[in-house]
């Protein structure tokens, strides 16, 4: 299989530092310019047509910077095929390029500048790019102003160029920022857009050239189908269940048997070829009702269960959901440590155990491939840093607690951030997902999706990688083209999980120009 084009998810520096790169390269900064505006001009004819768009005509907001420079682009060329287009100018361009493109498209049959009708089908924003930072002001925050109420008003979709005007490209902070129906970004994801999915609306990714000229190449990458499927472990046609690999978990103390229950069934779906639950002595006969194709035991109470067990059985481990934080679980979780020294996956309880102690973590984990999958909170205890240090610092927490243990870290969020050690040190971003992960047992569902792809690959960055991904794309499909968010459960993303790893085995080829495309949550 041919390795999939790779698509960096930059800050609004790395992001410009690649345009400068391809420009000193032999790359008129111009002619990226045109090759931005015609991508979106023809993305938005194709998206948009059928909503009256050649009848009624789009509208762009041009700013004074190389964005509104884009818009003039974008306009003319929606003009050249027969639309109608208004531009509205908030301020004289002031680049050379923009002020070129708007002389070039000015007088094109069909373009008039001045104020729309208020009848256009689509709204173009392309007052500030992804440079600005701070909340718009002055001409620009009125324009915003018209923006969002033309959008509120119905019958007009919004469409942002790179970012939506007030959307930090690299924070995500969205201080008055329009709220776009779709965002055309070029030449690599956003970091603020994964951040601010409530004001990109739909993401697309378009090429204009820049592809072969990623200057740092510890720019983290978007997890996407072509990338998966590259990585998805093929089961043979001779495949038994030893083959497909064993899988031991430790979860579930008494009341929290779901937590056990949720990453069994998420394991079966995903290919494990046998799972061994480990609960609390009580839950045990629940279990072995509720999931009849899992092998159910109690907690192994000493060395020789534990080595017996799970030592002789498994391929790989995953500890910690549902466990509790009692002195029993945490004398259990350090003896699981111990005395099994495979593939190791540790969410939820596992984590807390060694709140404040990563050194500790570290040497329990020494020598082993390893995945720590936390969310915000659980990584703000593990690290000892404050929630919203955490929040601030998404893209690069998890290669900091990475370094300090040796393990492969997945920061559960919006977006997921996967973050290998040293020395290799990747970083892989998804993107993928809806609201409906937002609710108890999704980490579960996640840590046995992770804990199979471990056991079958023994790489914990792309395990983690590729399950964030699955498990994402199966709350979108679950969520339908109407992006319900109430009414559907888990159940529902589970249901839904047969359907992403049929995709995996025969990934979508998106159409030239678009490299990446995520579509919009929430309801």
């Amino acid at each position: 299989m041919m390795s999939p084009r790779v698509v960096r998810v930059a800050s609004a520096a790395e992001s410009g530092a690649a345009d400068r790169a391809a420009i000193a390269a032999g790359v008129p900064s111009r002619a990226l310019m045109r090759a931005a505006g015609f991508a979106a001009a023809a993305t938005i004819a194709d998206r948009y047509r059928a909503t009256g768009l050649t009848r009624r005509g789009a509208v762009v907001y041009t700013g004074p910077g190389n964005n509104g420079g884009d818009g003039w682009v974008v306009g003319g060329a929606l003009a050249a095929s027969g639309v109608a287009v208004h531009v509205v100018e908030v301020g004289e361009p002031k680049t050379p390029d923009a002020i070129a493109e708007r002389e070039c498209w000015r007088g094109t049959p069909g373009l008039v500048v001045g104020a729309p009708t208020g009848a256009e089908a689509v709204i173009i924003d392309a007052l500030l790019g992804t440079g600005a930072t701070g909340a718009p002001r002055g001409a620009i925050g009125e324009a915003v102003a018209r923006i969002v109420a033309a959008r509120a008003a119905g019958g007009a979709a919004v469409v942002a160029i790179d970012v939506p005007t007030g959307v930090d490209a690299t924070t995500g902070v969205a201080d008055g920022a329009v709220v776009a129906d779709l965002t055309l970004t070029f030449g690599s994801m956003k970091r603020g857009l994964l951040v601010a999915r409530g004001h990109a609306g739909a993401i697309v990714v378009l090429d204009i050239g820049l592809g072969a000229r990623d200057v740092d190449a510890d720019v983290p990458v978007l997890v996407d189908g072509a990338w998966v499927a590259s990585r998805v472990p093929e089961i043979p046609a001779d495949a038994f269940k030893g083959t497909r690999r064993r899988l031991a978990i430790v979860a579930g103390s008494t009341g929290l048997v779901g937590a056990a229950l949720m990453p069994a069934r998420s394991a079966h779906v995903s290919g494990i070829g046998l799972v061994r639950l480990f609960v609390s002595p009580e839950n045990v006969a629940v279990v072995q009702t509720a999931a009849c194709e899992t092998m159910a035991r109690p907690w192994p109470i000493d060395d020789r269960e534990t080595s017996t067990g799970i030592g002789e059985f498994a391929h790989a481990v995953l500890i910690g959901p549902g466990l509790g934080t009692s002195d029993e679980a945490r004398a259990l979780i350090e003896r699981v440590l111990r005395l099994w020294r495979g593939p190791t996956v540790l969410d939820a309880d596992a984590l807390n155990a060694f709140a404040g102690r990563l050194p500790a973590l570290a040497d329990a984990l020494a020598g082993r491939p390893a995945l720590l999958t936390p969310h915000e909170m659980e990584m703000s205890r593990l690290s000892g840093r404050a929630l919203a240090d955490v929040q601030a610092a998404r893209f690069e927490i998890g290669r900091e607690v990475a370094a300090a243990t040796g393990a492969a870290v997945l920061l559960k969020g919006v977006p997921t951030v996967i973050s290998g050690p040293p020395p290799g040190r990747e970083r892989m971003v998804s993107g993928a997902g809806t609201p409906i992960l937002a609710t108890g047992g999704s980490g579960d569902v996640l840590g046995g999706i992770a804990a199979t792809l471990l056991a079958q690959t023994g790489d914990p960055v792309s395990s983690g990688a590729i399950a964030t991904w699955v498990q994402g794309r199966a709350a979108e499909r679950a969520g339908g083209p109407d992006h319900r968010i109430r009414g559907r459960t888990l159940d529902d993303v589970m249901a839904a999980l047969p359907a992403i790893w049929a995709d995996v085995s025969s990934p979508e080829r998106l159409p030239y120009p678009i490299l990446a495309e995520l579509p919009r949550v929430g309801e």
